[in-house]
């Protein structure tokens, strides 16, 4: 009697993290070649660790960001880290300016509500990317406060808006630096306020919004809206940090409200 071919086929395996890949980029399931990882797994892990390397290391190109937030006005700084290699070597020198940039913003009138502060961080990639829509987003929610000129730094750490706000007079200074790369985002951005900003602020007294790009992370819209009632809050209340508490989704406009939680 002949075999039902069709009968004997052996069915496919069934895959069973599909559901769960849908919730997260974490790299989970992967299966096996031998005792291995599949090929295609180990390209992928081989080209996001080198992404992550590239968002490291590649420069912030100031130009191109400037043209990107014209017409704003915005100032160049430094760090007193001279170079890449010193500023990951030392993470203090990121946090001051160096003597020249601040003569500069010495010289340059103080007294404003907040001070942006554009920063290549650890991911000078994810400032290019996202830095100026995100600042846009920001000045259609927070026009009617006196806002410094855009202060864009190089080799830069979060302390070093305590410097730049300091210097300006600004009562609420805002970081917009680039996140610590990992190996499913490399070009993320992360948002940090501090109230009466001075150098030696701890980070138990800032504020932070992360996670801020197109690939799944929170969109321009939602991260300028939490930073918008951040800073309204944090100047009326006169402090940021853990004292302040994201209660953003109480205000949030209909149309972002299902982006929060």
């Amino acid at each position: 009697m002949a075999r039902d071919m069709a009968n004997d086929a052996v069915p496919p395996p069934i895959d069973l993290w599909s559901s769960m890949r849908q919730a997260t980029s974490a790299r989970i399931g992967l299966g096996r070649s031998g005792d291995a990882m599949p090929l295609k797994a180990v390209l992928d892990f081989q080209l996001a660790h080198a992404k992550a390397r590239d968002a490291v290391h590649a420069p912030l190109d100031f130009d191109a960001l400037e043209e990107q937030l014209a017409p704003y006005e915005t100032i160049r700084v430094a760090s007193l880290a001279p170079d890449r290699p010193t500023y990951l070597r030392r993470p203090d020198l990121g946090r001051r300016l160096d003597k020249e940039s601040a003569a500069k913003l010495d010289a340059v009138q103080h007294g404003y509500d907040i001070v942006f502060v554009l920063s290549d961080g650890l991911s000078s990639i994810g400032v290019q990317m996202h830095a100026a829509p995100m600042i846009r987003a920001c000045m259609e929610r927070l026009g009617d406060l006196k806002v410094a000129p855009i202060v864009i730094a190089r080799q830069a750490r979060v302390a070093l808006s305590d410097d730049v706000g300091e210097r300006l007079g600004a009562r609420l200074a805002v970081s917009l630096i680039g996140e610590r790369p990992g190996l499913s985002v490399a070009e993320s951005l992360g948002v940090y306020l501090t109230y009466e900003p001075r150098v030696g602020r701890r980070d138990s007294e800032r504020n932070c919004i992360s996670n801020v790009h197109g690939l799944g992370g929170l969109s321009y819209d939602l991260a300028a809206e939490k930073l918008a009632w951040l800073a309204r809050t944090a100047l009326k209340l006169q402090l940021t940090g853990v004292k302040l508490k994201d209660d953003v989704a109480a205000i949030a406009p209909p149309e972002i409200a299902g982006e929060i939680g």
